[in-house]
């Protein structure tokens, strides 16, 4: 391994007793050279595959959707905790096993004790398949697009599942739903608790 040197103009000082001197070179080892073989090190000893970091789950498991809807007072507020009326991005169990799950935006319709209840959305139009969703037991409601999704893409709320969302797995906050597009899918989900 050569050592290379780094010459450092520092400001000069002059000196009486020095002439035609500007300015004091200094000759120190560099640590480019370390640092570049370190780098090389690393990117040797990376992964050939990314790594993804496992998404949040709740703190004692998933107890089930809820049963009942909750108290869904609008009440959105700027304080970086998740509150009815707005859109998040958190943990949610798929319907047929929860113990499995993906990372989807929700959005927060009331409180269950310790959890947050919620209605899961998508991008995906259902509006073609509406009576095959309905036959599986699927309802949607358009809200149309938002901040929550950095695509822009118009999306949907199914408002017959209750999904229950633990406070502290909610990655991020994506926006606030305007007041009567939450008002309409209240009045839906209410409608077929209803029935």
């Amino acid at each position: 391994m050569a050592w290379w040197w780094l010459r450092i103009a520092v400001d000069p000082v002059w000196d009486p007793t020095v002439t035609g001197r500007a300015a004091t070179v200094i000759p120190m080892p560099t640590t480019i050279e370390r640092l570049v073989g370190r780098l090389r090190g690393l990117v040797r000893s990376a992964p050939t595959t990314p790594s993804r970091r496992p998404l949040p789950t709740p703190r004692a498991g998933y107890p089930g959707d809820a049963t009942r809807l909750p108290d869904t007072a609008y009440a959105p507020k700027p304080d970086g905790r998740p509150d009815p009326g707005e859109i998040v991005w958190t943990w949610v169990p798929y319907e047929e096993d929860h113990s499995q799950g993906k990372d989807r935006p929700v959005l927060i319709v009331g409180r269950d004790g310790d959890w947050l209840v919620g209605l899961p959305l998508t991008s995906k139009d259902h509006d073609r398949d509406e009576q095959q969703e309905r036959r599986s037991g699927r309802e949607w409601v358009d809200i149309g697009s938002g901040a929550w999704d950095p695509q822009g893409r118009p999306s949907e709320v199914r408002v017959n599942r209750l999904v229950r969302v633990d406070p502290d797995g909610v990655r991020r906050e994506g926006a606030v739903l305007p007041r009567d597009r939450y008002d309409e899918v209240v009045g839906a989900v209410r409608a077929h608790h209803r029935g």
